[in-house]
């Protein structure tokens, strides 16, 4: 069973459609959920993915456009009928914390968890989050409003112990957790034994990068760097490049372009305009320029690699 998965609710852009619901994601990393943006229906597409309420700790918001933060006045209401008990906190820009506030203080001012704010810079290149394995940084889009994206990146992981070189140098259990971290063993005898005798590598720490609404800029793939999957906005295709610049969005060709910049493993797009009904030419456009492309849809789960 994946540890560390992304489930996509809504893939749209601004306008609902009967094909794409607007902006959310939720990534799930060792049994806790985080939201990535909060689109109107992410409450109810939680329910289909059947992802539960009780382990939702963090939301993120990107921006300030209502297709991605209306969701959450309906999502924090459901979470209190629920009676989901501790705190949920609210990544968010000062305005946006306002803003939310002043609606559940009219539609529900009493919650059975406390709401926390956490205010972050427009600008990016601060950490928003961060446990024993993961971190969540921010880094800066270009939108026509101020906007960031999100990196979870993973720590880097101990090494595996080798039980069968551990009994043979009789390395006792007190020790073994420094020998995890890279330490080298001394017997009784005074041998050192190098440690890469008795462990064997660590599995590699994974990174997932969330790049919402962006007009096409080599900075982002910059701030990116290494990613091993992106997902990067893709509101249009090529044919409409110059609209997709003046209303500070990308096409799935400018994504491509990113991942291949950024060195990424795998490009997720998503963020349709409401003129598309199919996605297939969204991959066929993006795999011409960076092959491992995939379009997402709503319901779709992967998992990091």
């Amino acid at each position: 069973m994946a540890y560390f998965k992304v489930h996509f609710l809504g893939c749209g852009s601004a306008c609902p459609t009967l094909f794409h619901q607007p902006s959310c994601q939720v990534v799930e990393y060792r049994d806790r959920l985080y939201m990535v943006d909060c689109g109107e229906g992410a409450q109810t597409q939680m329910r289909r993915m059947r992802l539960k309420f009780s382990r939702l700790g963090h939301i993120f918001i990107s921006h300030l456009h209502g297709d991605h933060f209306l969701g959450l006045p309906g999502l924090l209401s459901t979470l209190s009928l629920l009676q989901v008990s501790g705190s949920v906190t609210i990544h968010i820009f000062k305005e946006g914390a306002e803003l939310i506030k002043t609606i559940m203080s009219a539609v529900c001012r009493d919650t059975s968890f406390e709401i926390k704010y956490d205010i972050i810079s427009p600008e990016g290149g601060e950490t928003v989050y961060e446990d024993n394995n993961l971190i969540i940084t921010t880094f800066p889009l270009y939108h026509r409003v101020p906007c960031v994206g999100y990196l979870f990146r993973e720590k880097p992981k101990s090494r595996h112990l080798n039980s069968q070189m551990l009994d043979f140098y009789k390395v006792p259990v007190k020790d073994r957790p420094l020998i995890r971290e890279g330490a080298d063993f001394i017997t009784e005898d005074g041998l050192t034994v190098a440690n890469e005798r008795l462990t064997r590598p660590a599995d590699p720490a994974l990174s997932y990068a969330y790049c919402s609404d962006t007009a096409y800029n080599p900075r982002v793939a910059v701030s990116v760097k290494g990613v091993d999957t992106l997902y990067h906005e893709a509101t249009y295709l090529a044919e409409y490049e110059t609209k997709a610049s003046a209303r500070g969005h990308s096409t799935a060709r400018q994504a491509a372009m990113t991942a291949a910049a950024a060195g990424a493993r795998r490009l997720v797009m998503g963020h349709y305009s409401k003129r598309y009904e199919d996605t297939g030419a969204f991959e066929a456009e993006a795999s011409e320029i960076f092959p491992n492309s995939i379009a997402a849809t709503e319901g779709m789960t992967i998992e990091m690699i």
